[in-house]
């Protein structure tokens, strides 16, 4: 009886051995895995503030003024003026709709296509 009992622990013993060194050998892979996307964010991030960095310095208002004025025979662009925007309360939005008037697909848009 005793022998099966040492025999039984033995068993045991070898096998949390052989799944603690698969769960450390698979651990070490993660970290790995873990370190490679850490090192690729990072690239990925310098990346990105490069790419920032030529947004702006296309954006230059200088640059897109001269670009409208070279091509303003073709596209028409003209600078903004202040007098071309409005002020809030002359926007006009649409009053609620009931759910309850019309076809589903009318919620927004009355029959004539207009704003209820």
């Amino acid at each position: 009886m005793k022998s099966l009992f040492y025999i039984l622990t033995a068993m045991t013993v070898l096998g949390l051995a052989f799944w603690a060194y698969h769960q450390n050998y698979s651990t070490k892979d993660v970290l790995d895995q873990t370190k490679t996307l850490q090192r690729q964010i990072g690239q990925e991030q310098g990346r990105l503030a490069v790419l920032r960095a030529e947004w702006a310095y296309l954006n230059r208002p200088d640059r897109l003024r001269e670009l409208a004025e070279i091509n303003f025979p073709r596209l028409g662009l003209l600078p903004f003026r202040a007098d071309q925007f409005e002020t809030v309360e002359r926007v006009q939005y649409p009053g609620p709709v009931s759910p309850l008037e019309g076809e589903p697909g009318d919620l927004f848009v009355s029959s004539d296509g207009q704003w209820p």
